[in-house]
């Protein structure tokens, strides 16, 4: 019986031990390569004293040290903190502040990206693994890759199921980044339920786009290696790249895709997947924004062999609700979000926490086993993100609130509404509108600040802002785009900034932001 994420890849190296678990770049890493190679991190970072429950930092791009790194840390009793090599560097030492990490995993071009974070004030880097050469003043200990030697076993450490496992950050609405705090018990379930509704199986091969950071990524590390798939680790950079992301899709025989709409569609407003042979692609799955139903319809047409699914789930909850889309009907409108899945339990309330009419809309609150345990060092969000149900013996039952207004269909399919609060997806990335417009008024020149979003029909949603300067300052929208890049990570970055007097309200006194898109326009 799986308790533990880890044990995963020690069942899979058990059955498969040949089996390609990861593959990056022309290059396998096996199922029993790969258990070895990941108690020998373990070892390691438990000799320099790592701790059950440290948070470490991955700070790694896509590579086979990846798979490596998460499994390694999670043998070692660590929770697992993944960071955007490409994110700033005042973003990313807020990260490791916030979670108080003392250990990074790296590679050995990243040296001078370590350099800087350990450069930064109140940082406590203690060890960097990745890295070749003698400590140095910023960093006391470092151990290199081929430092590391593989173990037959993994160390002796006692964790329980609801112990953490790995913890991702998200925007939050104070311009500080929230990171959201899963256990091992929550991730085990999350790759057991999907394994089951996609029917995983050795045979397959998944596509891993996702970068680490973004928890669509836990389906192609969590769920492909339970059922001892192989996970195609695709470079970051074939998301600017369509034809070499089409060919690689082809040449590397892809049987289960999982990305958010944008991706896709980028593919198929270039005619790269047109003459492919697509035809070992048996699931393509998809969430995190809307997928206009002209182009998926495309999609289904260029991939006629294989199974459609909309999915939907906040990083709160991991995934809870799919659609999966009938192959022999043509998609004309908005795709629902579907049903939740099995040991899901779903509530539509309204502003009382009153259960809604059937067909009327209200918040879906999500109560699952793939829960999270909370939002780390917050127990301010904690109280507000969740509602209780007391049950008769005094037993209470606790649902995650997702902010997201929905409505059932009356078939058990629920349609998606619209955001609660002013927190969208740009991208297929959460983001909060109140995070940007408080990093804006960070600078010096702005007064105020306020953000919107314009459709866009290839795009999706996109974000743009307005500022109001004060008085007598040479601060041009340039200026201000380079502040929010630095501060904020390039999904999250407006696209257009608009410099104002003033800003149209409503009668209430509100900044209005329609009519701020209507001046955009």
């Amino acid at each position: 019986m799986l308790y533990l994420l880890h044990q995963i890849i020690d069942r899979s190296a058990r059955s498969h031990p040949e089996k390609a678990a990861f593959s990056y770049d022309r290059e396998t890493l096996n199922y029993c390569d790969l258990q070895m190679q990941a108690n020998g991190l373990a070892v390691a970072l438990i000799a320099k004293g790592l701790v059950a429950g440290d948070r470490v930092g991955l700070l790694l791009p896509k590579s086979l040290q990846m798979p490596v790194a998460v499994f390694g840390c999670l043998k070692a009793g660590a929770v697992i903190v993944p960071l955007d090599p490409q994110s700033p560097v005042d973003r990313l030492s807020l990260m490791i502040r916030d979670a108080d990490i003392r250990q990074l995993i790296v590679l050995p071009e990243q040296a001078r990206l370590v350099e800087k974070l350990c450069a930064t004030e109140a940082l406590d880097i203690r060890l960097v693994v990745g890295l070749p050469g003698p400590p140095t003043r910023a960093v006391r200990s470092v151990i290199a890759w081929d430092e590391l030697q593989p173990e037959v076993s993994a160390p002796s450490i006692f964790l329980g199921e609801d112990d953490p496992a790995y913890l991702l950050y998200t925007s939050g609405s104070t311009g500080k980044p929230k990171g959201i705090l899963h256990s091992h018990r929550s991730g085990l379930a999350y790759a057991r339920l999907s394994a089951d509704v996609y029917g995983v199986s050795p045979d397959d091969i998944l596509g891993n786009f996702a970068p680490l950071h973004f928890d669509q990524s836990t389906f192609d590390f969590y769920t492909g290696p339970l059922r001892a798939a192989t996970t195609v680790l695709i470079p970051q950079a074939f998301g600017f790249a369509t034809a070499s992301l089409a060919n690689l899709i082809e040449e590397e025989q892809l049987s289960i895709w999982y990305s958010v709409p944008s991706v896709l569609i980028q593919l198929i407003l270039r005619d790269a997947l047109v003459g492919k042979d697509l035809s070992k692609l048996r699931w393509i799955l998809f969430g995190g924004e809307p997928f206009p139903p002209k182009h998926l319809s495309r999609l289904m047409a260029l991939v006629p062999g294989a199974r459609f699914s909309n999915v939907y789930g906040p990083t709160e909850v991991n995934q809870c609700t799919y659609f999966n889309i009938p192959g022999d009907q043509p998609v004309e409108e908005a795709l629902p979000i579907g049903r939740v899945w099995e040991n899901t339990e779903s509530l539509i309330v309204d502003g009382n926490d009153q259960i809604v009419a059937s067909g009327d809309a209200g918040e879906l609150l999500i109560r699952s086993p793939t829960m999270m345990l909370g939002y780390w060092g917050r127990p301010d969000l904690n109280e507000r993100a969740f509602y209780l149900r007391m049950r008769d013996g005094g037993l209470a039952e606790r649902f995650y609130r997702t902010g997201d207004l929905v409505r059932d269909r009356g078939d058990g399919e629920l349609e998606f509404l619209g955001r609660k609060d002013r927190q969208i997806k740009t991208r297929g990335h959460r983001v909060e509108l109140d995070e940007i417009e408080a990093v804006l008024c960070q600078h010096d020149d702005i007064e105020e600040a306020a953000t919107f979003t314009v459709e866009d029909a290839d795009q999706g949603m996109l974000i743009e802002a307005a500022v109001i300067l004060r008085l007598g300052a040479d601060t041009s929208d340039k200026d201000v785009s380079r502040h929010a890049a630095r501060l904020l990570p390039g999904y999250a970055v407006p696209r257009k900034v608009l410099l104002l007097t003033e800003f149209p309200r409503t009668r209430t006194g509100k900044v209005d932001r329609k009519a701020l898109a209507a001046v955009s326009a």
